[in-house]
């Protein structure tokens, strides 16, 4: 007999006792309802078929909640899906920082050769190169025509004025120029300016009426000579020479140097207030520098 057919036997004589049971205890409990004698049931006899599955009940209430279980062990890499579209282009972002420089590459083939370009601008002097050797010298040259008197420099001015009591401390404009030779005196602004560095002399011959005469020859802002004549009630004149040496650029003037002191007095019809100067000589390094220019 299998594990099966004894299963079976089992059940079935379980459910005979049970019927057995059954009734027993029915009569037992008839009887005494009725005041019957008690009966004794026979044996059993075999049981019958089982009958056919009742109706299910009604589902029963929910249990409650179990414990949950354990993780269940991870499942297996699912294969690769398909590739999917491509996506909309997204934002450009920021610009990174400028990385470092590569290696340099290997230098390409060399190109055609272009066309020639315009001539550039010249480039600046170079530095002087040492002096070279004195050469020979060479066959003598035919005499020249000596013009050593263009070489001599000339300045020469006698200026007057035409009108009286000039405006003090500015430099007084001998507007009447009897001589100029060289024309470095300038009556528009009554100031000499030297053209040839050397000595020159200087001098004038002021008359004055009706006020004291306190004049002066200046140099380049300073004054060379003052004089201070007293009014007297008569005509007077002031004098007074100089020699001086000038570089060239330097300015030469008169000028009336105390307040309310400038009696100059001028008759339009004559010369009776003069300044005057000319050049001695020139400075000899200055000439004959000259002189080789000419050569």
């Amino acid at each position: 007999m299998n594990s099966c057919q004894l299963w079976d036997f089992k059940m079935w004589a379980l459910m005979g006792a049970v019927c057995l049971c059954h009734c027993v205890f029915g009569q037992l409990f008839e009887s005494k309802l009725k005041g019957a004698p008690r009966l004794i049931c026979s044996v059993p006899g075999s049981p019958g078929l089982p009958g056919k599955p009742g109706p299910s009940g009604p589902a029963g209430a929910d249990g409650n909640v179990g414990i949950p279980g354990r993780d269940g062990r991870d499942g297996r890499k699912g294969e690769m899906g398909e590739k999917g579209d491509t996506g909309i282009k997204g934002r450009v972002g920021p610009t990174g920082k400028i990385g470092g420089r590569g290696d340099r590459g290997p230098a390409g083939k060399q190109g055609p050769r272009g066309e020639n370009g315009e001539v550039g601008p010249p480039g600046p002097l170079g530095h002087n190169g040492e002096k070279g050797e004195k050469g020979k010298q060479g066959t003598r040259g035919t005499s020249g025509i000596c013009k050593c008197g263009s070489l001599l420099p000339k300045s020469a001015f006698s200026v007057g004025i035409t009108s009286s009591y000039p405006t003090e401390k500015t430099p007084i404009k001998f507007n009447k120029v009897l001589f100029d030779e060289g024309g470095h005196y300038n009556p528009r602004t009554g100031k000499f300016i030297c053209a040839y560095p050397g000595i020159y002399f200087f001098s004038y011959d002021i008359t004055l009426a009706n006020k004291h005469l306190a004049i002066g020859l200046v140099q380049n802002g300073q004054y060379r000579i003052k004089t201070f004549d007293a009014n007297t009630g008569n005509h007077d004149v002031a004098s007074g020479s100089t020699v001086m040496y000038l570089n060239p650029e330097d300015e030469v003037w008169m000028e009336i140097f105390y307040h309310d002191q400038n009696g100059l007095f001028s008759d339009p019809g004559w010369a009776d207030s003069l300044f005057s100067g000319f050049l001695l000589y020139a400075d000899t390094n200055y000439f004959d520098t000259l002189a080789e220019d000419y050569a």
